[in-house]
Order: C-alpha cells, then structure tokens, then sequence
C-alpha cells in the first residue's frame, strides 16, 4: 500500500468513529420527537402531510398494529414500483423510449426496493426511464430507509418502556426520519456529488463520436440525487448498470471517499441513538465496538489478501477500480457487505479469493456489522440476546436485557429473526445446484461458482443486493425465489423485532441484582463475538470452506477459475 493509501484509510477510520456521536445524537432527538432548532421550520410540512392521510401522530400503536402500518405501506410501495416499470411505455421523462420491465424482472426490482435490498437483475440506464427511476426507486430508497429507523425507534421504546401497551406511533417515525433525517443529508450529499461531476439531468442520451469513428451513446440521468440516498439509506443499487464504478456516477476520489462513508455512517449512528433512547450508553458503546472490530478485522485480512496472498499478483488490478487503486475498492467492497448497501466499485468476482470469501462472510453474519440502517442495530439486539440467553445458561438463572427477563417466547422470537434468512440462503443454494436452470446461470466452474451462487442468495436473503460479478440473474428462478429470499430476509426478521419488542414493552423493569449479567462490559463483548462466529460457522463453515476457501489453496497452486 501506498501512503496515500494509509492516509485514505485513516482519514476514513476518523471521520467514521467522529461522526457516530454527531449524527446519533441528531437521530435520537429527531426519534423523541425532539426536532433540532434548524430543521423545525419543516414542522408545518409535517402537520400537514398528517392530516392530509387523516393520521393522529400522537396515537400509540400495539405492536401488532405498528407491524400492520408498515407492512401495508411498504407493500403499497412496492406495488408503486411494479406499476411503473410496467406501465413506463406511456409515461412522461422517459426519453429513450424504454418499453415495460418484463414481469418476474419488474417483480424482483419492486420487492428488491420495498425491502432496502436493491439487488438488481436489469441495468438501469438500458431498461427505466426517469420516472420509474425518481417516482419509483428513488423514493422507495427514502421509504425502506425510514422504515429500518422507524423499527430501530420502537424496538427501543420495548425496551426503555415499563408496563406499556404500545411501541409508539409507526407514522410519525416514518414521517420524521424521512424529512428531519434522511432527505436533509441527500441533499447535502447530492450537492456535493453533483460539484463533483455525478450527472442530474432530464436530458435525453446524447450521441458521441469516438476517436474510431464510431457512435456511442452517453446515458444521463438524474444520478446525483439517487445515489445520494442509495449510499445513505444503505439502500444500494445503481442508477447506472455497473453502479458506482460508473464514471459518472462515481467520478473523483472525492466522490469515493464520500459515498463509502456515507454508507457506514448511519448505521453506526443508529448505534449511538439505541444507547441513548434506551439509556444505556455503555452498552451501546459494547455494540459499537464489536461491530468495528468486526470491520476492521475484515478490511485488514481483505487488504492482505489482496496484497500478500501467492499468486494474486495477476488478479491485482482486474476487476479493481483503476481510478482509484486497490485499496479504495477493498474498502468500499467491505463497507458495501459489512452494511446491507450493496453498491460497488469494483466486480467483486474478481477479488482474490480470500477477499472475496471475507466479502460474503460479512454478509452471512446477517448484515449486523453495522448493517443497515436501523436493520444493521435491530439485527445485532437479536444476536445480543441469544448471547445474553446463553449467559444465563451458564450462570443458571432467567437472562436479562436491559432491565427486562428474556424468557422462553422471547429467546424463540430472536432465533426465528437469525434463522430465517439463514434457511433462505441454504435452500436457495441447493435448488440452484439442483436445477439446470440455477447452474447455467453461473460464468465460472469450480468454487468459483459455489461462491457466485452463494454470494447471490446471501446478498438477497440479507438484503445487501450486491452481486458477485457474473450471475444471470434474469431467468425465473433467481427472479422469482429471489424475491421471496429478500421478503423473508425483511419481514421475517422485523415481524419477530417489533412482537418481541412489544412483549418487552409490557414488562415491568427489572433492578439489576448479584447474578445479573452485565451487558456493557468487554466480558459481554467476548461473548457477543463468540455468538456471531459460532452462530455463522455452524451454518455457513461447509459452504465457504468448498467455495472462497478451496479456490484460495488452488490459486496458490497456480490454478484459476
């Protein structure tokens, strides 16, 4: 590595840990309700978006009533999105003249957005005009985002609450996390993307003359504002096909350097907001730690991998961003998996293969290092209490989290939260294996494919979107399962969060006492680690020792694939 490379790196590493506590302060106030003096002109936007929907934002919502509000509404968006991928034809700013989106496509990308996933089986600037592009995914990226802060809100309410019936009001969190939070920081974003040179324009493609003399059509857009909030709601995707290592979409080492912080930076700052809407600062500060332990334990063994494993030498550019250099691609490609983003600046098929396996690995911990946002901390909290279960096996007494007794209902709920995408991954896995559909999709034989089929399925179940590099995913099984796979890589992990949310609400407090086990110290950081790699190579250890790990001894043998 360069000392360009070290300065990038530390440079990262400081305005990530500086800005947790600045921006988590900012979201704890906006989730209370307590809006910051310099946003509180929008406040008469806000009343008036209540009462045009006929909504009481001050109504408290059961759990079971809060589940219902969000998932009527992020399937009504989804439907939104559908309904105009396939009616484009005839609807203005859509100068290319793109026709429908083929349906189990068009199906995939409307549930791909509704779940944050934005795992993409079409190209953007080839098949979507400019209004499927803003009306539907750009603001299905605002709606999914707020929809994880707002679950990230309640699920602390169940737990800071005595005794209650309800998890607070699902309209008001979404309303508020949207204008106070997420649509402030995209347009800062996009401002600064748009100096940097990211297109925004509504003008049709033009046609250049290359120095061979042939034509080439040069795709615009309206870029700058979708790719601010796709790396801020960790939402992914690409305006354009190839995503972020688009030109431009992507054009400067300033542009880089923003977007791969700004894909970590809410999510770490939904750590720093649970502490402080719970009231337990230092226990968030233990979540906090191990999940960038986690990172940079994966950047560092990414980096190696790339620098230092025999015969990776001639990998060492293909598939990188040249622009930048090796080391902005590695941390990008770690940052887009250890969050549920999924953008890329670089094919991630092409890293070597350790690389590339620590890529997957970090989406098969289930998108909790620091996940998504909102989903990256209410993922953690499940794993956490697994953990804390665990503690009060050893110690021989009912756990504790929080002040609330995790009993039998609760322990269940958590492990269905873990489990279930999980389940999708493996079972996607063996029908692709198992169907000659599933296997011809695949552009690479030997481990190589374990791991693009691996890589695919864990991207959808965990709602990450990033992909391998050479999947076709347009046939109908990826099309179709996948969009279960991401349903219930969503769904089956908020339904349980906000039921055990609500059960925890209705408890009374619990004062700690002598064999209470304490979750803020590093005894509980040790045994969350342990948790999450258990938990992860009980699962997945077979799959990635056939996949990233046999192509990394035989690519020391002088063999790839």
């Amino acid at each position: 590595m360069t000392a360009a490379d070290v300065t990038d790196l530390a440079l990262f590493l400081v305005a990530l840990v500086a800005g947790t506590p600045l921006l988590g302060r900012w979201l704890a106030r906006v989730l209370q309700g307590d809006i910051p003096t310099g946003l509180r002109w929008l406040t008469p936007l806000e009343r008036a978006l209540y009462r045009a929907a006929g909504l009481d934002p001050v109504a408290d919502m059961t759990w079971q009533h809060y589940t219902g509000a969000l998932v009527a509404l992020n399937l009504l968006g989804g439907a939104a999105v559908l309904a105009l991928q396939l009616a484009q034809a005839h609807l203005p700013l859509n100068p290319q003249g793109f026709g429908p989106v083929p349906l189990g496509v068009a199906v995939n990308t409307a549930v791909s957005f509704l779940t944050n996933t934005n795992w993409q089986a079409y190209s953007g600037e080839a098949s979507l005009g400019y209004l499927a592009q803003m009306a539907g995914l750009g603001v299905q990226n605002f709606l999914s985002a707020a929809t994880g802060l707002a679950v990230l809100a309640a699920l602390a309410r169940g737990f800071s609450r005595k005794s209650a019936a309800g998890l607070g009001n699902f309209w008001a969190d979404l309303v508020r996390a949207t204008l106070y939070v997420l649509l402030p920081l995209s347009l800062l974003l996009a401002v600064v993307l748009v100096s940097q040179g990211v297109v925004q324009s509504f003008a049709p493609y033009p046609t250049a003359t290359t120095l061979a003399g042939a034509a080439q059509v040069i795709p615009l857009g309206p870029a700058a504002s979708q790719v601010a909030i796709k790396q801020l709601g960790t939402n992914g995707g690409g305006f354009f096909g190839v995503n972020s290592a688009h030109p431009f979409e992507n054009p400067t080492p300033l542009s880089n350097f923003l977007q791969t912080l700004a894909i970590l930076l809410l999510p770490a700052a939904c750590v720093y907001a649970y502490g402080l809407l719970t009231g337990a600062r230092r226990h968030a500060r233990v979540l906090f730690t191990v999940m960038l332990v986690f990172f940079l334990g994966a950047l560092a063994l990414s980096l190696w991998a790339e620098y230092a494993t025999p015969g990776s030498a001639a990998l060492a550019l293909e598939g990188k961003e040249v622009r930048f250099g090796v080391t902005p691609s590695i941390l990008w490609a770690n940052a887009t998996t250890v969050a549920s983003n999924g953008s890329v600046n670089a094919m991630h098929s092409s890293l070597s293969p350790l690389a590339g396996g620590i890529a997957l690995f970090n989406m098969l911990l289930g998108e909790i290092v620091f996940g998504g946002v909102g989903s990256g901390l209410y993922g953690m909290v499940m794993v956490a209490i697994l953990a804390v279960f665990l503690a009060g096996l050893m110690v021989g007494r009912t756990p504790e989290y929080l002040g609330k007794k995790i009993e039998a209902y609760e322990v269940r709920l958590a492990v269905v939260a873990i489990l279930l995408p999980c389940a999708a991954v493996l079972l996607g896995c063996a029908v692709s294996f198992a169907t000659a559909s599933g296997r011809a999709a695949v552009g690479h034989a030997g481990p190589h494919a374990l791991t693009e089929i691996l890589y695919a399925w864990g991207s959808m179940a965990n709602n990450n979107g990033s992909a391998f590099g050479s999947l076709t995913a347009t046939g109908d099984l990826y099309t179709w399962g996948g969009a279960l796979a991401m349903l219930l890589g969503r769904f089956g992990v908020i339904v349980p969060v906000l039921a055990l949310a609500g059960r925890c609400a209705a408890k009374k407090t619990v004062p700690p006492s002598g064999g209470t086990f304490p979750t803020d110290g590093p005894l509980f950081a040790v045994l969350l680690a342990g948790t999450i790699v258990i938990e992860v190579a009980l699962i997945y250890f077979p799959a990635l020792t056939l996949g990233p790990g046999l192509e990394y001894l035989l690519l020391a043998a002088g063999r790839t694939f």
